[in-house]
């Protein structure tokens, strides 16, 4: 029953996912999360900042390794499955009939009417994330946060993985509220 369920779900990701990667987070997280309940956000969104400094495509990434969590070596090769056939069939499908048809303006508009929603969905994943900071930095230092990420991606122009590694490299090296605590108030 595991196999079919995490089949299941990366095969809803793969078929619905249009737009690549980034429309895919949300459906994965709403599977992942919601749905079958194999992790909670803080462990997807940790899963999902960890995968988007490594190099590839990003849902077929966390297709392997929440496959691979959920049920092994098995479970990985599933998702991965499930999650690329369908892209790639659908891909196949869709581009030789739409190279036909590309001159007409219903293909135009309905191309060009899949990025709002991609900026939709990918919003809401962004606004939960940014909720869930909150709780863990305060709204001042999460929005200090984003807008400090926001002017060296955008106008330094530093890639997002570079800045994303910082990140984890500082919140691994820097001491945590719980040994402070120890050094300065316990007896030994």
């Amino acid at each position: 029953m595991k196999q079919a369920n995490i089949f299941m779900a990366f095969l809803r990701v793969g078929l619905l996912g249009y737009g690549g990667g980034p429309a895919s987070i949300p459906l994965i997280q709403k599977e992942v999360v919601d749905n079958y309940q194999w992790m909670n956000d803080e462990e997807f969104s940790d899963m999902l900042a960890i995968g988007n400094t490594l190099p590839g495509p990003i849902a077929t990434k966390l297709a392997g390794y929440i496959g691979y969590r959920v049920s092994g070596v098995l479970g990985m090769v599933n998702a991965i499955f499930a999650s690329v056939v369908p892209t790639v069939v659908l891909m196949i499908i869709l581009l030789t009939s739409l190279a036909n048809f590309r001159e007409y303006d219903w293909v135009q508009g309905m191309t060009r009417g899949v990025l709002p929603v991609v900026a939709v969905m990918l919003g809401v994943l962004t606004w939960g994330f940014f909720k869930k900071s909150n709780t863990d930095f305060g709204w001042l230092k999460a929005s200090l946060l984003v807008i400090v990420s926001i002017i060296l991606i955008q106008l330094v122009g530093i890639h997002p993985a570079v800045i994303i590694a910082a990140l984890i490299l500082f919140v691994l090296l820097k001491p945590s509220s719980k040994n402070k605590g120890k050094k300065g108030g316990e007896k030994s």
